[in-house]
């Protein structure tokens, strides 16, 4: 089976995070993947330097040169499939015409409305499949008319890793400036409204009145950095966050971490929260959207609403309580490793491409 990737995104979110894993792991399945994407975006380059076939687009009229390119490659070479992997790699295989020769796939992790003008509803209308990340954003779009036909759930999926070691841990909190007698809690997430860090740096100056070795990482980029910085420092707590901005090796994070809180308001699956559990870490995390087909509460994480009262009453829950860090840790792992691996989401992916084959061969 040949594979055209599409993914126009130029900086690096848990959707291009999932597409790695999902480029590595069809290829190691034996099935040929070659990835269209923007020139120089943190995608194009980790597929190139794990031997991916990449075409590069220059960022300038993204989407009308990509349309180009896609057309060039298919009327060149042979390919049996289009998966998309966002909304901009869509308009440009819709410009392109892709879906008139190869059936089109397309990923969906955010349970938004579709939009409704024209032009978005004949593109949704090139989709031979979409591709929903959980129940929720399946639902999103049979509630915007989409028939159950052409929606299949593939849940996204993260590496299990070997949990550190001592020398792992100690390394990573020394990168940190954290001490052996702090509690360090963190969140990965894009720095955007929705993702709610604002609770959790609330929640914070709530727990250090009394318990003072509480600090926080957040570690992302975005928009509402400037803000969040700003409320740090008007809580009093610039000294106890620690905001390193986007970080490459983000299992740094993960391996200095004592616990995980994950405050998101509206997510559609949670790939952060699903890689700290996998790392074995206690979770603290909203059951919105998605979210609660991740966590189970008070098995697998805390599940607390979002706000900062809340999340200060789990993060003091967590701190005084070593046996419920223990049962909690080991069971989110358990659960990603049964329920979320990225080798499940693999294997999922392949069992729609095939089961859409058989459909398109059959028109």
């Amino acid at each position: 089976m040949r594979v055209l990737y599409v993914d126009l995104e130029r900086e690096w979110r848990g959707g291009q995070s999932q597409a790695l894993l999902t480029l590595l792991g069809l290829r190691e399945r034996e099935l040929h993947v070659e990835l269209v994407a923007a020139c120089d975006s943190p995608l194009a380059t980790r597929n190139r330097d794990a031997g991916i076939i990449v075409h590069d687009v220059a960022r300038l009229g993204l989407r009308p040169l990509a349309a180009a390119k896609i057309s060039s490659i298919l009327a060149h070479h042979g390919f049996d499939l289009a998966h998309l992997n966002e909304p901009h790699a869509l308009t440009a295989a819709w410009l392109a015409g892709a879906h008139k020769i190869l059936p089109l796939l397309l990923s969906r992790r955010i349970g938004f409305p579709l939009s409704k003008s024209w032009v978005s509803q004949t593109r949704y209308a090139a989709v031979e499949r979409f591709v929903a990340n959980s129940k929720n954003v399946a639902k999103s779009l049979m509630d915007c008319g989409i028939v159950a036909q052409r929606v299949s759930i593939v849940n996204e999926g993260v590496e299990i890793p070997e949990l550190p070691s001592s020398e792992q841990r100690n390394n990573a909190r020394r990168y940190w400036c954290v001490t052996d007698v702090e509690f360090l809690f963190g969140c990965v997430s894009v720095f955007v409204p929705e993702k709610g860090q604002r609770h959790l740096i609330e929640a914070l100056a709530t727990v250090r009145k009394s318990r003072p070795e509480a600090r926080l990482l957040l570690a992302g980029d975005g928009q509402c950095r400037g803000e969040l910085v700003a409320l740090a420092k008007r809580l009093g707590q610039s000294e106890a966050v620690i905001f390193p901005g986007f970080v490459n090796n983000v299992a740094s994070v993960y391996d200095a971490l004592d616990a995980f809180a994950f405050p998101s308001e509206f997510e559609g699956l949670g790939t952060a929260l699903q890689t700290a559990m996998a790392a074995g870490l206690p979770s603290i995390s909203t059951g919105r959207g998605a979210l609660a087909e991740v966590v189970d509460r008070d098995r697998t994480a805390l599940v607390v609403e979002p706000n900062g009262k809340e999340f200060a009453a789990a993060m003091l829950r967590l701190m005084t309580d070593r046996d419920l860090r223990k049962r909690l840790g080991e069971a989110g792992r358990r659960e990603v490793q049964e329920r979320f691996s990225a080798e499940r989401m693999v294997d999922g992916t392949i069992q729609v491409y095939e089961d859409v084959l058989k459909s398109w061969r059959k028109i």
